[in-house]
């Protein structure tokens, strides 16, 4: 993965000016639960559909700041396409238990998008770790979640300072979801962040509120499943002989992408339905994004 190296005045370009309402991504999902159990939500609020490949999250652990060289275990970029007016969601990758550090519930990992990569992740903050969403190229912070440079004590708070020493933790064993009214993410770093001026909160481990979003950028009367692209794959998992695409247009493009982003696979199509076979993958979770007439769909792949 990309190391994204930031000269000062490249920083200070970054974090002023504010982009148009409704105009470029932004997080709308924070989910902070028990154990490995992250999340991380990003809408489109735009009408058109958005490459993903130019977007990357990265958490600025226990107040880290641009200041500090960001590893590249602390980032991911994201992969697919994400449809207008719809979300992307990033949940923690952990399947098993290794020492004191559980397996991320397969529950809320059915609900992924994609999944993280291995410790270090954007999805093991802990409710004290500011959260940014960035632009790749040209290079933009877009989104802010907490206060970069700030470890606050445990969480923030709603409380005057607002780092956890007065009031209720907001950060914290919660998943929060973006106000309605929010219609563009946070470029400046602030001076505080008082998370309830922003953000609605569930108790932990409540994740319903998650795949979706409720923003004031959508129109009225716009359906978010109207530009949805039916795809069925098959056999999934798949021993990475063969594995089938079918949707009801015609199939353009199929692109396997790996859980860090890189594209290890890619076949044009004029089809139905696609049949890959002898793929040579290795064992893991893929992700293949399909392309037709319609738009364009990801679905999570697991080859045995």
């Amino acid at each position: 993965m990309k190391k994204t190296l930031l000269s000062l005045s490249l920083i200070t370009l970054a974090l002023v000016g504010k982009a148009q309402n409704c105009s470029e991504l932004f997080i709308s999902e924070y989910v902070e639960g028990s154990g490995n159990n992250k999340a991380i939500e990003v809408y489109n609020p735009t009408g058109s559909d958005i490459n993903l490949s130019n977007y990357r999250l990265i958490r600025f652990s226990n107040g880290a700041s641009f200041s500090n060289p960001i590893d590249d275990i602390d980032s991911t970029d994201l992969v697919g396409t994400i449809v207008s007016y719809s979300v992307h969601v990033l949940v923690n990758g952990q399947t098993t238990t290794a020492g004191s550090s559980p397996a991320c519930s397969p529950v809320l990992q059915a609900l992924a998008n994609q999944l993280d990569h291995a410790y270090g992740a954007p999805t093991y903050m802990n409710g004290d770790d500011a959260i940014g969403l960035v632009r790749i190229n040209p290079y933009k912070l877009i989104d802010i979640f907490g206060r970069i440079g700030e470890q606050p004590a445990t969480a923030w708070s709603d409380v005057s300072p607002y780092i956890g020493t007065t009031g209720k933790w907001w950060t914290k064993d919660h998943s929060m979801q973006r106000k309605p009214g929010i219609k563009v993410g946070v470029m400046s770093n602030p001076g505080s962040f008082n998370p309830k001026l922003e953000w609605d909160s569930l108790p932990r481990d409540n994740w319903t509120k998650l795949n979706g979003h409720d923003c004031d950028c959508k129109p009225v009367g716009v359906n978010e499943n109207a530009k949805a692209v039916y795809l069925k794959v098959f056999p999934n998992p798949s021993n990475s002989s063969e594995i089938a695409f079918v949707s009801d247009n015609i199939i353009k493009e199929v692109k396997i992408y790996n859980t860090v982003g890189q594209v290890v696979y890619v076949s044009s199509s004029n089809d139905k339905t696609v049949v890959l076979r002898n793929l040579n993958l290795t064992s893991g979770v893929y992700y293949a994004t399909v392309k037709n007439s319609i738009g364009t769909k990801t679905e999570k792949i697991i080859i045995q």
